[in-house]
């Protein structure tokens, strides 16, 4: 009875701490890296690429090929002595040995082992490209509900000073200072923040949700992440000029890459579509024996035969490509557009690097901005909401104009709220673009 009670209880603190674990920003990319879909079939492709090297480094390497074949005739055939057509039954064995090997086939093999290695290649920077995509996705959810979970976090604390004000009100209305009206607008207030409460808390699960989705993690109500009131980071990244983080991102991010990579592979394509225009030459080397057996007259021994029947073949096959309808030549013609065409979106990787930089770099610079103004602005209206709140209490300023100063309050809040969290993670895009880690926030 006392182990079923401690296994019920080990069970039981197992299962709690499972509902109460809240993630981290780097436990949420991790997971994300680990399970994504988009990631595994990329993992995939990664290792067809491999496959296809290994085919590669195959076609360098000789045919091996052994065969045996046994037969009977039964009827009329010719008797291998005086060659007379007479009726017999005979058997015959045979088998053999054969290799061959491409001696030179236009260096194709060559140029395929070099392309089967960038496709490798490709497929890596591929992989990351993704995974860093995904980073940056999930950092974005991650800090959206961050951001939601502050503003309830405000709109709570306001109605504890609209709660406090209506105490206030209902005092200074029982003494005669205050008109009931305004004890009834500020219950109405209150009434409006209940439902602003209930809507930001249907906006924090929902994020949540959504981050969980994004994880595939299928318990959403059990789901949440630390509840880090992450400050605006210092930076030096807006001291660097664009150029700088421009020359930086091509070193780092992968679509140059990528995009440098396939330009290689196309190369690599039009040597191989040249080199069916040469020449090929293959050697081959057949082995060979046999054993036969009639009623007709005595055969030697099995063992005897295969040592006396056995034959060796050598062999050189030069084939000369004269004309091929025109396939070979458009085939080079065809990689040549391939390769102009992978020329032109190299280029056009490196411009859309650039413009991203340089949206990046302007969009921050924006976003610090206005999370200064929005800072100012709420200074400036807290001073004008704690003045307006003096003169409501001495009866000084009705309901309206009091609840108009205390909604200019909270939407300076909310203001600085969104701007600080928009300021993070941009800043966090433009830092991405230069190398910093997503994760690393603080």
């Amino acid at each position: 009875m006392k182990k079923a009670i401690f296994v019920f209880t080990v069970l039981l603190t197992f299962s709690f701490q499972a509902q109460t674990k809240k993630w981290t920003l780097e436990e949420c990319v991790d997971h994300a890296l680990q399970n994504n879909i988009t990631v595994k079939q990329s993992e995939l492709d990664l290792e067809q690429s491999e496959i296809n090297k290994k085919d590669a480094i195959g076609n360098f390497l000789p045919t091996l090929n052994a065969s045996v074949t046994h037969s009977w005739s039964i009827g009329l055939g010719q008797d291998p002595v005086t060659f007379d057509a007479v009726n017999s039954t005979t058997k015959n064995l045979s088998g053999g040995i054969s290799s061959s090997l491409n001696i030179y086939d236009g260096l194709r093999n060559i140029n395929q082992l070099h392309r089967s290695n960038l496709e490798i290649l490709a497929s890596r920077y591929q992989l990351d490209k993704i995974k860093d995509d995904i980073s940056l996705l999930v950092a974005n959810s991650f800090l959206q509900i961050l951001f939601n979970k502050e503003q309830l976090k405000v709109l709570q604390a306001q109605q504890v000073v609209s709660q406090q004000e209506l105490e206030r009100t209902n005092e200074l209305v029982d003494a005669g200072v205050l008109p009931r009206g305004d004890l009834l607008e500020i219950q109405a207030t209150i009434a409006t923040q209940e439902q602003q409460i209930v809507n930001a808390e249907n906006t924090v699960l929902l994020s949540r949700i959504q981050l969980a989705q994004l994880l595939l993690i299928q318990e959403y109500e059990t789901f949440d992440i630390v509840d880090i009131d992450y400050q605006v980071p210092t930076t030096m990244i807006l001291e660097q000029s664009p150029d700088a983080i421009v020359s930086k991102a091509k070193e780092t991010r992968y679509d140059i890459k990528i995009a440098e990579t396939n330009q290689e592979i196309a190369n690599d394509n039009l040597k191989i579509a040249k080199g069916a225009l040469q020449p090929t030459l293959r050697g081959s080397y057949n082995f060979g024996s046999n054993y036969f057996t009639s009623q007709l007259f005595d055969t030697p021994d099995f063992e005897t035969q295969l040592t006396d029947n056995k034959s060796h073949n050598f062999s050189l096959s030069l084939s000369i490509p004269i004309f091929n309808g025109f396939a070979a030549s458009n085939n080079v013609k065809r990689n040549k557009v391939n390769l102009e065409r992978a020329k032109v979106q190299l280029e056009q990787a490196n411009l859309d690097m650039e413009t991203a930089v340089y949206q990046a770099y302007n969009d921050t610079k924006g976003a610090l901005k206005a999370y200064e103004a929005a800072q100012k602005t709420l200074e400036a209206r807290e001073e004008a909401f704690n003045y307006s709140r003096e003169r409501y209490n001495v009866g000084l300023l009705n309901a309206f104009d009091y609840n108009q100063s205390q909604n200019r309050f909270e939407a300076a809040q909310s203001d600085v709220i969104r701007t600080k969290y928009d300021y993070i993670f941009k800043l966090k895009v433009l830092e991405f673009y230069f190398g910093i880690p997503i994760t690393d926030i603080n």
